[in-house]
């Protein structure tokens, strides 16, 4: 079952997003000598929202959908312009807030001045730039991953090279197939109405199948089921469905923004 967006009555995951947030040790070296000035915006509020619920056709896509990024991870600490390329005009905007969760995405590249991020927005692997030039971006690392096999109905959260834990699950039918690429944890829900999952974590990706679904804009999600029979088969209608052990594990130790690589 698709993440629906209408009814939650919503609830923030635990998330270990760093007190003191530092890019990575291991961040690679900036190519570039001169920093790129951001173009002004006059009118930020003119320009979509880069959300769940948002179409953007415009924003560049994701050239490499299947390495993992490093884990920095940043959050707009008022709404901020999203540009096409580091110099080149704003095309959205990046919220504070996603559904009802601290907007954290996670950065795929980096130039002198600039991050690149995915985001949550359709078409699947949209990504944007954002200047860093400014203190408008509070910047951590989350140290795992979460890495989804569907052929194998697999899924491991890792840390660093260390696969910490792995679970079968239940994937996308095949009218509806769980989406493939790079991805990350948007937000974190609960909803006392429904019985089937206690927590549910919307992801940054969108059914391929589905335009909406149950009212919600089709957004793909990790949730558990109450049948087991469930896991290592192609039931769903695109979300993950995974054990309950699973389901804590990941609500509980995964920080928001957390890259998820969906093979």
């Amino acid at each position: 079952m698709l993440f629906v967006v209408g009814g939650f009555a919503v609830g923030l995951a635990v998330n270990n997003i760093a007190d003191h947030p530092t890019v990575p040790d291991n961040a690679p070296p900036s190519t570039t000598n001169t920093v790129v000035v951001p173009q002004p915006v006059t009118h930020l509020e003119q320009l979509p929202q880069a959300t769940t619920y948002s179409t953007i056709p415009d924003a560049p896509a994701d050239v490499n959908t299947s390495d993992a990024p490093d884990g920095t991870v940043v959050h707009p600490q008022r709404p901020v312009p999203i540009y096409r390329a580091p110099g080149a005009a704003a095309f959205a905007i990046l919220p504070i807030r996603e559904i009802t969760s601290d907007t954290w995405v996670p950065v795929v590249a980096r130039e002198d001045g600039w991050v690149q991020v995915l985001l949550p927005s359709r078409p699947n692997s949209s990504t944007g730039w954002l200047s860093t030039q400014d203190d408008s971006l509070a910047t951590a690392r989350t140290p795992v991953r979460i890495d989804i096999d569907r052929a194998a109905f697999r899924l491991a959260l890792i840390r660093d090279h260390t696969t910490l834990a792995a679970w079968t699950i239940g994937v996308g039918k095949a009218s509806a197939p769980t989406p493939a690429g790079r991805t990350f944890v948007l937000a974190s829900l609960t909803d006392p109405k429904q019985t089937y999952s206690p927590v549910i974590l919307p992801l940054g990706i969108h059914s391929t199948s589905h335009d909406t679904f149950g009212g919600g804009p089709g957004t793909t999600g990790i949730h558990t089921w109450p049948d087991a029979s469930v896991f290592g088969t192609r039931s769903s209608d695109g979300c993950i469905r995974v054990p309950a052990d699973a389901l804590h594990r990941l609500a509980t130790d995964v920080p928001l923004g957390t890259p998820v690589l969906i093979h």
